[in-house]
């Protein structure tokens, strides 16, 4: 080897290792960007779901409307605390009727049947 290029080696090896170094950060950076990316599209696609179903006719105290009669009243039992701790934490359960008094959540809507309004073979309103 000559002499005069002994100066290339030391050169060689810190420029590749930033040069490996960049390409390592620019791939780090692309893939967390494709992550935020899915993650935005996985959410997305979820609230499309979300938007398409009718409301859960869900009362105020967790329980379905099919849980509540007529009235309101809810029917289900709950595990309610009898006995705590010293740092009162609850230590023994019992199932207890519901104390809900009156059902509060969304009121499901009949179905509707709704004549057609136009004729799609002449384009032009029935009547």
């Amino acid at each position: 080897m000559d002499g005069s290029l002994w100066w290339l080696i030391p050169v060689v090896v810190v420029a590749g290792g930033k040069v490996a170094d960049t390409a390592r950060r620019g791939l780090m950076t692309r893939h967390e960007r494709r992550m935020d990316v899915f993650k935005a599209k996985e959410q997305k696609r979820l609230a499309v779901e979300a938007a398409k179903r009718p409301p859960e006719p869900v009362c105020g105290c967790t329980h379905h409307l099919a849980k509540h009669d007529r009235s309101g009243k809810c029917h289900e039992e709950v595990e309610t605390a009898t006995a705590w701790d010293a740092d009162r934490k609850p230590l023994r359960y019992e199932a207890r009727p519901c104390n809900c008094q009156q059902y509060i959540g969304p009121e499901p809507l009949g179905i509707v049947f709704a004549p057609t309004l136009i004729d799609p073979d002449r384009g032009s309103a029935q009547g």
